[in-house]
């Protein structure tokens, strides 16, 4: 497994290599290609929209991973390594999330490359610590709408200082963005009233969920661990099916981007149990959707989940 290391590091340099001065060549011909909006490439869906709130015509930003892509496995291919080497900037979660990238993004900085990591601009007093061998902390920081401000802030300061000229324009979306996530909270919050305490237990496939229930007061139990990448045996399917009965959870739920089989094996198992759970509807959790599911942005997103969760469980 060292020399396996080893070797995906040094291709990865070597093609890192090979796109700096493919990129240094193509700007010598192109004067103007700082003259316009900032390129930007981000990783997970959530950054996109983030980026793309704060920068608004001033950037431009393409999104590595599209709606329903799991960024726990997901592996840059050769085009991806190309187009972050041209971006301007890089715009990643840390945390671990992107776990299949972190060979490309030691070699983007190696290479000199402007990287803005979520992770950095908040503080570690905010991370949920995790069970995860593999992980430090829980990396789904986005379902902390108080972590997403910080996030907000981070890359308001960040594509100040890289872009001055229109430091005002992005201060001044930050503050109008600011305002729209206070709503989300509040319209969360508001929501979750209708389900009685001692039924706000959320169960999905993956441990994703835990910043949402530490802020909004849920019991948040995941089949598969923090990381998708990661199986759930058989024990773990029996131990939170007789939880679910015990309980007599009315809703369990599957999620976009992870296979439902997980979820329907649950439902059986806890059918086996004597309680009837249904599969309250699918959420999305380490991945946007599309227009089409009215969950395109992460202000959606959230609504689109909150609404799908209150109305199974209330």
């Amino acid at each position: 497994m060292k020399k396996l290391a080893v070797l995906v590091s040094a291709v990865v340099l070597l093609i890192l290599a090979g796109c700096q001065s493919d990129a240094s060549d193509a700007n010598e011909g192109n004067s103007t290609a700082q003259e316009g909006a900032v390129q930007i490439i981000t990783t997970t869906t959530m950054i996109t929209d983030l980026v793309n709130q704060i920068g608004g015509e001033h950037v431009e930003v393409e999104g590595l991973m599209g709606p329903g892509i799991d960024p726990h496995g997901y592996q840059a291919s050769a085009s991806d390594v190309t187009n972050m080497m041209e971006a301007d900037v890089v715009v990643s979660n840390g945390l671990h999330l992107e776990a299949q990238l972190g060979e490309v993004f030691e070699g983007l900085e190696q290479q000199g490359k402007e990287v803005f990591v979520l992770e950095e601009g908040l503080s570690k007093e905010t991370f949920l610590s995790s069970d995860d061998d593999s992980l430090a902390y829980d990396p789904h920081i986005w379902f902390s709408v108080s972590n997403w401000k910080m996030a907000a802030d981070y890359i308001t300061e960040q594509l100040s200082e890289f872009d001055s000229e229109n430091a005002d324009v992005y201060q001044e979306n930050n503050k109008n963005y600011q305002k729209e996530l206070d709503e989300l909270a509040a319209y969360i919050n508001e929501r979750i009233t209708e389900i009685p305490e001692e039924s706000r237990y959320l169960v999905t496939a993956h441990d994703a969920f835990h910043y949402f229930g530490e802020e909004f007061g849920f019991e948040v139990v995941g089949l598969q661990g923090l990381n998708t990448q990661s199986e759930a045996g058989t024990r773990d399917v029996s131990d939170l099916a007789q939880l679910v009965a015990d309980k007599q959870i009315k809703a369990i739920f599957v999620e976009s981007s992870v296979p439902t089989r997980t979820i329907e094996s649950l439902q059986e198992a806890v059918q086996q149990k004597g309680w009837d759970v249904s599969i309250g509807g699918e959420l999305f959790s380490d991945a946007l959707g599309d227009e089409s599911q009215n969950a395109e942005t992460y202000i959606k997103m959230y609504k689109s989940n909150i609404d799908t969760i209150v109305d199974a469980l209330k």
